[in-house]
């Protein structure tokens, strides 16, 4: 195989972590006296311990790149307006590279906190998942090793530092954490931190100016996330940046970004007190092994998986649009019928999570105990920013002094009494009602507020931190208890169930027939970083943001096949949509319709959940389709095929099994259950030919041959 990179001869061996993972465990190794190393055979970060403790490198085993060019710091603190070092090396000659018989010759910064000791132990969960639902079988917390090491200052007695990293099996992704202890008998104020600092080789040299650079091929995803529906779009604490101490980078001004840095854009502006921790966010740091944007969101979509398995949860759903009894339990009498596993009053429906009163709870715990009869789960919908409390509670913009200025315009401080008081009122009406699910509209954004009268927080610099922490402990709350959770922001690492898929929500006004193209176009968009569970699509069975009959469903009788369209689209993606309506359906033929494609679904769950390859996306001109893998399952492969025009098509396809784990000979099966036998070619892809009826679906299974 002379000629092929590293990862690509792994991959021809039948070792790529994406197919087969299994034998890639974490452990760690001990070089000497003075190195430590976490590997998994994919990735290698190397350590170390004296005279200080240090990254010395960070190896792609899967390409065979050392990552790391530089040593620095393990972490910065900032305290009582003082920045210290956490561990690291100083007196490297050149930044460009880090030979190892420089390593010797580098000493301590007596600046820095001091390496202690190093702890081994057992992967830690971030909070407890209790399992209510279907979702996939993936191990919680997943297995793999912790290595932690703790600091201390000469000047800073009773100031106890530690960072935690944790190395799993099977991905080459690791966790770090700092925390900081605070024993010194006195208060004191944690202003910044930085939790990682990481001097990468760059992937890019310029000797010019240069604006769209390519990156390291490192990700970094952190609980630490808001105001966005992607894990792009939302991250906050990930900053590529210049590294000031490279000099002899090859741009000529030296803005090469090849330093990695973790920190929150605010503060946190922590007051410790005497005998209190402080934890930082988490991050986890992932890395490729190619620029495939394919096998990079295969990879992205594993991460998830791994650190968030209860996005795998996935139950279809009625949004129901009223509160009225009798309407209501007919709507949930259709949906156990129909095979629906959840109702959920909607926005409009009439009920209010804030109002706790005997009577409110009450009727609401009715609904729930007659839903659960149904063996139907039941949710709520809760507004908590973009919207207008008063001025006492409102958050403070720092420019004005006043209220509004917000992401959303105005928005609640999460601070303020009523922030406080608004997440008892929510857990209360959760544990008194049953209920099992929590849409969480406006979900904090990520608004700083400058009151300094606000009983949550100090001041501007320790307001985002704190709202942050708040909202984030109470998702963990609802993860602890099984409540599922609809949060339209990247929560996922901090306990959230699935997000947006990502759509316009005016488009469910265009007129109907042009509704599924849209809905397959922004489920193909929205998989790149999201596993087809993490995000909801919508279905406007009644009218929604506008557009008159033309572009609702409701009479529900009288456009099927535009109904059916819209199930086929979501269900044949494996999203699930929000129905929302008063009812699902409105004839003997649209229950058929319902009860059909619920059934179809719930007969290929296991794959239609599982990833999707991205062949070619809605147009509204030829085929669209959606390929599924997963090579751990009787049905490792799954063709959905749609035809948006108004006349019969046949083509011939050419469908990548790969990602399948298929290596020679497949059965291909349609929906009809005919079976035909072909061989892969060299790529593993196999070529099938298909036609599918005007404004029609045709799937087809592959199976190992």
């Amino acid at each position: 195989m002379a000629g092929l990179s590293l990862a690509t001869q792994n991959r021809v061996l039948n070792v790529d972590w994406l197919i087969h993972n299994s034998g890639f465990q974490a452990k760690l190794s001990r070089q000497g006296d003075r190195e430590l190393s976490l590997d998994n055979g994919l990735i290698r970060r190397t350590f170390r311990i004296a005279p200080n403790a240090a990254t010395v490198g960070l190896d792609n085993l899967m390409t065979g790149e050392a990552m790391v060019r530089a040593v620095k710091p393990e972490a910065e603190l900032e305290i009582d307006g003082k920045k210290y070092p956490v561990g690291g090396l100083v007196g490297q000659p050149n930044l460009a590279f880090l030979r190892p018989d420089w390593l010797d010759g580098m000493h301590a910064d007596p600046n820095a906190f001091q390496f202690v000791k190093y702890e081994i132990g057992p992967v830690f969960a971030p909070m407890q998942w209790k399992r209510k639902r279907h979702s996939s079988d993936l191990e919680w917390p997943p297995k793999g090793i912790s290595l932690t090491f703790r600091y201390q200052h000469p000047k800073l007695s009773g100031i106890d530092v530690s960072i935690r990293y944790e190395l799993f099996d099977g991905i080459p992704a690791l966790m770090k954490q700092l925390k900081v202890e605070n024993h010194s008998g006195k208060g004191i104020r944690i202003n910044t931190f930085k939790s990682e600092i990481l001097g990468v080789v760059e992937a890019q040299s310029e000797v010019d100016f240069f604006q769209n650079w390519i990156l390291p091929n490192i990700d970094v995803y952190s609980d630490f996330s808001f105001n966005g529906m992607t894990p792009v779009g939302s991250s906050k604490v990930m900053h590529w940046v210049e590294d000031p101490d490279y000099l002899s980078q090859v741009n000529y001004d030296r803005k090469t970004p090849c330093q990695l840095e973790s920190y929150p854009p605010i503060g946190p502006d922590y007051a410790l007190g005497d005998g209190q921790t402080f934890d930082s966010h988490r991050i986890y740091e992932m890395v490729h092994d190619s620029y495939d944007r394919e096998r990079k969101a295969l990879g992205v979509r594993r991460l998830f998986r791994t650190f968030a398995p209860w996005a795998t949860e996935n139950p279809i759903m009625l949004h129901l649009t009223t509160t009225d009894p009798v309407k209501a339990k007919q709507a949930m009498d259709q949906a156990a019928e129909c095979g629906f596993e959840m109702v959920i009053f909607s926005f409009g429906s009439g009920l209010d999570a804030e109002d706790t009163s005997n009577t409110n709870i009450t009727k609401f715990r009715q609904f729930a105990d007659y839903a659960h009869s149904k063996g139907l789960e039941i949710g709520c919908y809760s507004l908590l920013a973009s919207r207008r409390i008063d001025d006492d509670n409102d958050a403070i913009n720092v420019k004005t002094g006043k209220p509004g200025g917000m992401i959303f315009g105005n928005s609640p401080c999460l601070q303020s009494k009523w922030g406080i008081e608004y997440f008892q009122h929510i857990k209360t009406f959760l544990e008194k009602t049953g209920f099992d699910l929590l849409e969480h509209d406006g979900s904090y954004p990520g608004d700083p507020c400058a009151s300094t009268s606000h009983p949550g927080h100090e001041g501007y610099l320790d307001s985002q931190w704190k709202q942050w922490r708040e909202i984030s402990d109470f998702y963990a709350w609802c993860r602890e208890r099984g409540i599922f959770l609809n949060v339209p922001d990247w929560y996922v690492l901090a306990g959230s169930n699935k997000t947006g898929m990502g759509y316009r929500e005016v488009n469910w006004s265009l007129p109907r027939d042009q509704q599924p193209i849209h809905a397959r176009q922004n489920m193909f968009d929205g998989t790149w970083l999201k596993a087809p569970s993490m995000g909801w699509m919508f279905v406007p069975l009644t009218e929604y943001q506008g557009g008159g009959d033309s572009a609702t469903i409701e009479p529900l009788k009288d456009h099927l096949e535009v109904y059916g369209l819209h199930m086929a689209s979501a269900f044949g993606y494996g999203v699930q949509a929000c129905y929302r309506g008063p009812r699902l359906y409105d004839s003997p033929e649209t229950k058929a319709l319902v009860i059909k494609w619920v059934t179809w679904f719930k007969k290929h769950r296991a794959i239609l959940e599982s990833d999707i390859l991205h062949i070619r996306r809605a147009d509204g001109r030829d085929l669209d389709m959606a390929l599924h893998v997963n090579s751990n399952l009787d049905e490792p492969a799954m063709a959905v095929i749609y035809n948006p025009t108004h006349a019969a098509l046949t083509r011939e396809l050419i469908m990548p099994l790969y990602y399948a784990g298929l290596t020679d000979r497949v059965v291909v099966e349609d929906e009809n259950g005919n079976r035909t036998i072909k061989r892969l070619d060299r790529q593993f892809r196999v070529k099938i030919k298909v036609t599918v009826p005007a404004m029609g679906v045709a799937s087809f299974v592959f199976r190992r041959g």
